[in-house]
């Protein structure tokens, strides 16, 4: 089962430089922060300002690709997390015709972030994630500043 989550926030960690992403469900009580590269995490803190670049970054290309094919993005799903690293799938429509195609979390939330789409996660990677893990993670993160945050 897929628990709709929305993108609370980005993070930068200045401890690891990188990013931190962090999906919350509606209610706030379930919570799942993710790594992510650098370049994702500027990508994805520029759309949630509504800064658009001079130029197209990757996402703003494979958006306008989608939509020149006249491809709607319906939804993202987080469906795995397999030895620290998350997995999931872009949920695509064409002539009403539904199908999937594998991504990174950080680029379908960059994706889905741009138009508006869905992210939902499995309910079985929100329960692999500890409740003690994520109060260390707030912890740690108040310790060192949390960094710049991007709020949605």
């Amino acid at each position: 089962m897929w628990v709709q989550m929305n993108v609370n926030t980005i993070l930068f960690d200045s401890k690891n430089s990188s990013y931190i992403v962090v999906l919350k469900d509606e209610t706030g009580k379930k919570i799942l922060p993710i790594w992510i590269g650098a370049s994702e995490g500027n990508s994805i803190a520029l759309a949630m300002s509504n800064v658009k670049a001079a130029r197209p970054l990757t996402h703003d290309l494979i958006v306008s690709i989608f939509d020149r094919l006249e491809i709607e993005i319906a939804r993202v799903v987080i469906s795995d997390l397999i030895e620290n690293t998350f997995y999931a799938s872009l949920y695509l429509l064409q002539n009403s015709k539904e199908f999937h195609i594998d991504s990174r979390p950080s680029d379908a939330i960059a994706i889905a972030i741009r138009i508006g789409a869905p992210v939902f996660v499995e309910e079985d990677v929100l329960a692999k994630q500890d409740q003690t893990t994520l109060d260390t993670w707030m912890k740690n993160l108040g310790e060192s500043g949390g960094g710049t945050e991007y709020n949605a």
